[in-house]
């Protein structure tokens, strides 16, 4: 199947058959979200798998009724770092060094370079920053999970005060940013048969 194949086969389900995602797959999956692009390469959010029942459970009053997050094999939470600054570059700065072999002091024009991008943003803009690289780790994983037909559904109706507070994520110094129910269709899916509705390429790509 090509990508372009697994683009059109993919939806977002509405409802979850009851067949588990093997621990192999999912960790191919996850692996290949771990490669996404991000800015600097800094990656300021974090990947939560819950597989619970129990702690899905505890998530559907958060959820408005949605659920597939119940049903689904696993939900994948993508939760954004809230405590954006330079020891969030400082940690980013060791990996480099240990992963290219090189000097801290190799690395200070680097390090110097984006700890003063993050400053110069406020604390809601530097947020909303992390919120948005998130969302492009999101998107490597639906396009990485059609290729490897995993259904998937991107959710964003959801309380994400419930949801740190049922994680703990706060003591984490992580918010929920988007999270994303995976596992396969049901054959009953209301959406099984829908045909997928896009905009043609010459009325969404402008060419200039």
């Amino acid at each position: 199947m090509t990508l372009l194949d697994a683009l059109g086969w993919r939806y977002a389900v509405k409802q979850f058959s009851d067949e588990k995602i093997i621990e192999e797959e999912l960790k191919d999956l996850l692996d290949a979200v771990r490669l996404s692009a991000s800015s600097y390469g800094l990656q300021p959010y974090r990947i939560v798998v819950v597989e619970s029942k129990v702690v899905r459970e505890r998530l559907l009053p958060f959820s408005y009724g949605q659920d597939k997050i119940a049903q689904s094999s696993h939900l994948i939470v993508f939760a954004a770092q809230t405590e954006l600054g330079d020891g969030t570059v400082d940690h980013y700065i060791d990996k480099c060094a240990e992963i290219s072999n090189k000097h801290h002091r190799e690395l200070v024009h680097f390090s110097d370079q984006m700890k003063s991008a993050l400053a110069a943003k406020t604390p809601e803009q530097r947020q909303q920053w992390a919120h948005q690289q998130a969302y492009i780790a999101l998107g490597n994983l639906l396009t990485c999970a059609a290729v490897m037909k995993i259904d998937s559904c991107p959710m964003t109706g959801f309380d994400s005060v419930g949801y740190d507070d049922v994680l703990g994520l706060a003591k984490k110094g992580l918010t929920t940013s988007v999270i994303c129910p995976i596992g396969r269709r049901h054959l009953d899916d209301v959406q099984v048969h829908r045909p997928k509705v896009r905009f043609d390429y010459d009325e969404l790509v402008m060419e200039i």
